[in-house]
């Protein structure tokens, strides 16, 4: 079963939260950083994207030993000057997102690095040795998981009922709107019996946790943990860098936007060369100057010339009883991109991009219309239940699957790996 335990984070006060909260840092590039911290002396941009702080050395690498070396200073000040406070006991927190009128509420925890190296945490993506590797030099200097990772786990309703009683009857903590118009809120777990509770219901109820988001912290944490282990003489094994910190949101309260394709031109075809060939493997069931949205599995939307097209895969392109061949990334990939528009790696070639679900469908012709892009292929997203059943099966993704909206927001809560 799977074990997850309270800890003591490292949080801002309340009236600081809303300059120290920011964007995960895998999502933006440096200058998007700098624009990001602009004004902000407390924002964590300045802790998990360095790099800003050398604003006067134009082009400086983000993986350059000073810019870690940086983040290690800017951390220690964070908590010289008050942005960043410890508690004095081990907590659970709830933290629950806004977006569109739904809330989601997941339990801020640490997840055991020994899970994920047995396999009772499960993965369905594969990481790059490069960023997993930049994580594990940041949590070296920092000592620190700081930020969290998105996890998952099949709903177990007396959990569900913990945390409804505790967001009904008490105000939160942090309670604002990001500039994306998110909500965030979060809650601290102060009774000791509510935690004690919470982590006899996970190890009695929850056999695996999933990853959602963040393959690469994971992977970097548990990583990490050996090392911090080796260095250590008196290592016991319950040292605080032997956990990770991750949010865990039942299954049933998240939904998987869709993550579209769009493609450079079409591989020295025509239009008319390239729909004959699209025939052969789908039907197309209609032609539209405006949008058209894929309404189920199997189904896609392809934008070509100014006009959308209602693709449906003619069986046998796909096989349902087997999770990879079931995914529509993989159909499209088999009997289009690779065939058609001789695009073999999706992770290295570059007449590619993709485009999360969260831009709208307008950005996909957008960027067609303005001549980057020759075509674009909307999919129907992939379900909780698919994810599930991949990683259940020991079976990879294909890159650029699945996109989780919002995005968890770092710096409500950090977890020191050194306080022992």
């Amino acid at each position: 079963m799977a074990i997850i335990k309270p800890f003591k984070g490292l949080r801002p006060p309340k009236n600081k939260v809303e300059e120290v909260a920011c964007l995960p840092y895998d999502v933006m590039n440096s200058k998007e950083a700098a624009k990001m911290v602009d004004g902000k002396e407390a924002s964590l941009l300045r802790i998990t994207r360095a790099e800003v702080e050398f604003n006067n050395e134009e082009g400086i690498d983000s993986h350059d030993e000073k810019v870690y070396s940086k983040a290690k200073e800017n951390f220690k000040k964070f908590q010289e000057k008050g942005f960043l406070v410890q508690d004095t006991d081990a907590h659970y927190y709830i933290y629950a997102q806004t977006m569109n009128g739904k809330t989601q509420y997941g339990i801020v925890g640490d997840a055991a690095c020994e899970d994920y190296l047995n396999g009772k945490i499960k993965k369905h993506e594969l990481t790059r040795p490069d960023k997993e590797e930049d994580r594990k030099i940041l949590t070296r200097h920092l000592e620190a998981n700081i930020e969290p990772v998105f996890f998952t786990y099949r709903a177990v309703p007396e959990i569900d009922a913990i945390v409804s009683s505790i967001v009904i009857n008490n105000a939160p903590e942090y309670d604002f709107t990001s500039e994306d118009g998110f909500g965030h809120h979060f809650w601290i777990i102060k009774d000791a019996v509510t935690n004690k509770t919470i982590e006899h219901l996970f190890n009695e109820k929850v056999p695996y946790t999933y990853v959602a988001d963040g393959h690469h912290r994971t992977a970097a944490a548990a990583s990490m943990s050996k090392e911090f282990s080796r260095k250590n003489p008196n290592h016991t094994g319950n040292e605080p860098y032997n956990y990770f910190m991750a949010v865990h949101f039942p299954d049933t309260q998240l939904q998987i936007i869709d993550y579209n394709r769009v493609v450079k031109d079409l591989n020295g075809l025509n239009t008319a060369e390239f729909l004959k060939k699209i025939n052969e493997n789908f039907g197309i069931t209609q032609v539209s100057e405006s949008v058209l949205k894929p309404e189920k599995l199997h189904d896609f939307s392809m934008y070509l010339d100014g006009k959308w097209y209602g693709l449906s895969a003619n069986k046998p392109t796909y096989n349902d009883d087997n999770p990879i061949d079931s995914l529509d990334v993989s159909v499209l990939s088999k009997y289009i991109l690779e065939p058609i528009l001789n695009i073999k790696d999706l992770r290295t070639d570059t007449r590619i991009d993709f485009v999360g679900g969260i831009r709208g469908l307008k950005e996909l012709s957008k960027r067609v219309d303005v001549g980057e892009m020759a075509v674009a292929f909307a999919l129907f997203p992939v379900s909780m239940n698919q994810l599930m059943h991949i990683a259940d099966t020991g079976n990879i993704m294909p890159p650029k699957v699945t996109w989780f909206e919002p995005k968890l927001r770092s710096g409500l809560v950090i977890n020191k790996l050194n306080d022992y």
